[in-house]
């Protein structure tokens, strides 16, 4: 792990200039756990307009303390804006969110006792004879709040009293469940009873913060397990309230698990990346509570992923979601039921799944599948028939020899030599493409150009069937690879 070269001669400057410097927050997380950070905190006894008479280019656009400053290489080109805060102080919250007073101060200790968590209230200033090394610099750890103890116990606690912190900010809740998913950490039992007790405060903060957290969370490597911990932390509620109404929810002979659990299952299994693909795994059968029905002694749920589309969809909305994520998961949940058997369906309707789901959206909507199978305690998650679809899909998505691989078209051989629509136009692509096909390199226009030319006066008819031929021969040796790719 190294500190970027430009945040030493940041720290550098303010300590050469006889202010104290330090690193700040995540990034002393991060390198204590021997993560690379992804962002640089720095804080300082300097005030701002110390600051800014110390970096060309600072600006200083806030009540807050924090001077950004441009970081720029040898040729002027800017590549990070780091963030260099005043001490600071703070007092009262009436919008749970923002101080109503800011006090800068003198010692970092004041500074260190606004933080959140004890695992970001940890602080890193250059020393020469400091126990830590990074980047060939000796730094000592201030950790005043017991920080190290509490990642080597892999915990999330707050700064003194729970209660007053999650008052000063109430989207600190979410933090709380967003570090311990991201980090893989417990919450501290005191915090997490603050949490459950302020729970309701956070129907205060802007849907945008909720939405970006919830974001972190399910782009995390446990969303699940931050999912679990809103829904234990009584925040759920509040942020997807008709996911809850899954719980106590049974589902038919299909599924094991009540719906809720399921939901969050499938959001366990899935497979994908995608903060997307897994929020759809999540929301999937979100409809069932409204769709449950019990008819001739069986429980059926009905159209409950077109109910479940529209209610992803006001959900979205209400989070303040951009449109086109809004659209791709509602997209999804609408069409997580597609049926597929091998021998019932066709290459035909399988483009018309294409045609319905996007193109783009084929594999994740194959995700979502193994996510619901999986979700559902089904020990396999790709079926032989899941990949069967995968090798049709692709299959009818990509046509692997066409005469649009081409350098020229019909309309090229009518311009250039004077042909006129008719047969003959697509005899010549069909001959042209045969040799292609055999060598590639031969696919430039002019030489295409020239070749027909000279096809045009020989019997094509003879030279057609030798090019389909040639064609088939390519497509069925494409088919087979497909075929051994998806083990179908």
């Amino acid at each position: 792990m190294n500190i970027p070269e430009y945040i030493l001669q940041i720290l550098e400057t303010i300590t050469a200039a006889g202010f104290s410097g330090e690193l700040v927050g995540g990034c002393v997380r991060d390198l204590l756990m021997e993560k690379q950070p992804q962002d640089w905190d720095l804080t300082t006894n300097a005030r701002p307009e110390q600051i800014l008479a110390l970096f060309a280019g600072a600006k200083y656009e806030n009540d807050f303390g924090t001077v950004l400053i441009p970081c720029r290489n040898s040729k002027g080109e800017v590549l990070a804006v780091a963030e260099v805060t005043t001490y600071r102080s703070e007092k009262g919250y009436a919008d749970c969110r923002h101080p109503d007073e800011v006090k800068f101060e003198e010692q970092l200790d004041k500074d260190l006792e606004r933080r959140d968590f004890t695992v970001n209230a940890m602080a890193l200033k250059l020393d020469a004879d400091g126990d830590y090394s990074w980047s060939q610099k000796k730094f000592s750890l201030v950790d005043l709040f017991g920080g190290v103890k509490d990642i080597r116990k892999k915990v999330i606690r707050a700064v003194g009293e729970p209660a007053d912190r999650f008052k000063e900010d109430a989207l600190r809740m979410m933090r709380a469940i967003r570090f311990s998913s991201q980090l893989g950490f417990s919450l501290e039992p005191k915090t997490q009873r603050g949490i459950v007790k302020l729970a309701g405060s956070l129907k205060f903060v802007a849907k945008e913060r909720v939405r970006d957290e919830l974001v972190k969370i399910l782009s995390s490597d446990r969303p699940a397990q931050g999912i679990m911990a809103l829904h234990e932390a009584k925040i759920l509620q509040y942020i997807i309230p008709e996911l809850e109404q899954g719980v106590g929810v049974r589902q038919n002979h299909h599924h094991i698990y009540q719906v809720f659990k399921h939901n969050v299952l499938s959001l366990q299994h899935c497979p994908s990346a995608e903060w997307q693909v897994r929020f759809a795994s999540l929301l999937h059968d979100v409809a069932k509570p409204k769709t449950r029905r019990l008819i001739d002694g069986q429980v059926t749920f009905y159209n409950h992923e077109y109910v479940g589309a529209k209610m992803v969809d006001r959900i979205m909305t209400r989070l303040k979601f951009k449109n086109e994520d809004r659209e791709r998961v509602v997209n999804l949940v609408r069409n997580h039921m597609f049926y597929y058997n091998v021998g019932e369906v066709t290459a035909a309707s399988v483009r018309r799944l294409i045609s319905k789901v996007g193109r783009d959206n084929l594999q994740d909507l194959i995700h979502l599948r193994v996510a619901d199978r999986l979700g559902s305690g089904t020990p396999k998650g790709m079926p032989y028939k899941l990949r069967h679809l995968q090798y049709m899909m692709e299959k009818v998505q990509h046509d692997p020899v066409s005469v649009k691989m081409l350098a020229l078209n019909g309309h090229d051989l009518m311009a250039e030599l004077s042909l006129l629509p008719g047969p003959k136009i697509g005899a010549i692509l069909d001959v042209l493409l045969g040799e292609v096909l055999e060598d590639p390199v031969r696919n430039e226009r002019a030489y295409l150009l020239e070749r027909a030319q000279a096809l045009q006066l020989e019997n094509l008819e003879d030279l057609r069937t030798q090019a389909r031929l040639l064609i088939e021969e390519k497509r069925d040796d494409e088919d087979h690879d497909m075929q051994k790719r998806f083990k179908v």
